[in-house]
């Protein structure tokens, strides 16, 4: 049957290889329609000012807990984040497995300033040059998902059209694999991709195995101000949060307490 991870892997796995677009045209057109807004100066920028640094969802569902909020208006959420102090916002693109969507990601970005990470599962050349059509300004590289040399070669890709990136790992090993490709933006996802369960000790000892002049994000499973003062307290610039945010009643107040944790 397969994990979460090995069915949705396997379905965008199915869907690069079907997809015959010219990957180097693809790629010059990303080149030169880019122009992104700087994620990961967003993030900096709040920890200059004192602040901690949130990255604030747009999620409709999830695999393991079905709808959170499946009617949602991107523009008008990722308003309120903005409201609310968010740095930055993450919308996912996952049609099958997360409800989202390119225009998702578009609509939101259209109606705030913030720069936006493009939440997906990339596993080809073809997503970063999506991505960038879209108009996101940061994708996610999941250490997980791919070997080092795609994960080299997808950063490398990345970076080269002006986008940032977001490399998300779960352990030691995979941290060591993420800073072997260059990478300075760094995600500790709290939640297995095997099980889907949340760990919340992982961030915080991860935390500490991360060097200085990485950009700490924590990702997954954050609760409230709680948990939020904790992790930057473990040494965090940012917290990526999503479902309590969505669930939340009022996203702009569930955001400024996470900003003044």
């Amino acid at each position: 049957m397969g994990t979460y991870l090995d069915r949705i892997l396997d379905a965008h796995r199915a869907a690069a290889a079907a997809d015959h677009r010219d990957v180097d045209a693809l790629l010059a057109e990303a080149h030169a329609v880019a122009a992104p807004r700087g994620f990961t100066r967003a993030l900096t920028d709040a920890v200059v000012g004192n602040r901690l640094a949130v990255i604030s969802e747009v999620k409709r569902r999830s695999p393991s807990k079905g709808d959170l909020f499946a009617g949602l208006d991107p523009a008008v959420l990722a308003t309120q984040y903005a409201t609310g102090g968010a740095a930055c916002l993450s919308v996912l693109t996952d049609e099958n497995f997360f409800g989202g969507s390119a225009d998702d990601l578009r609509a939101a970005r259209g109606a705030v300033p913030l720069p936006v990470l493009r939440k997906d599962f990339t596993v080809c050349l073809a997503d970063i040059a999506d991505a960038a059509l879209m108009g996101a300004d940061c994708v996610l590289l999941i250490a997980a998902a791919l070997a080092a040399d795609e994960l080299a070669q997808l950063h490398g890709a990345a970076t080269s059209i002006g986008l940032d990136v977001l490399v998300e790992v779960h352990d030691e090993a995979e941290l060591d694999i993420a800073l072997g490709v260059g990478a300075t933006l760094i995600g500790v996802n709290q939640r297995d991709l095997v099980t889907f369960e949340v760990d919340h000790a992982r961030a915080l000892r991860m935390g500490a195995a991360m060097p200085p002049d990485v950009v700490r994000v924590a990702e997954s499973g954050i609760r409230g101000p709680d948990d939020a003062a904790a992790l930057r307290t473990a040494g965090y610039h940012a917290v990526l949060v999503g479902e309590s945010l969505v669930t939340s009643g009022d996203p702009a107040a569930a955001v400024a307490a996470l900003v003044h944790a």
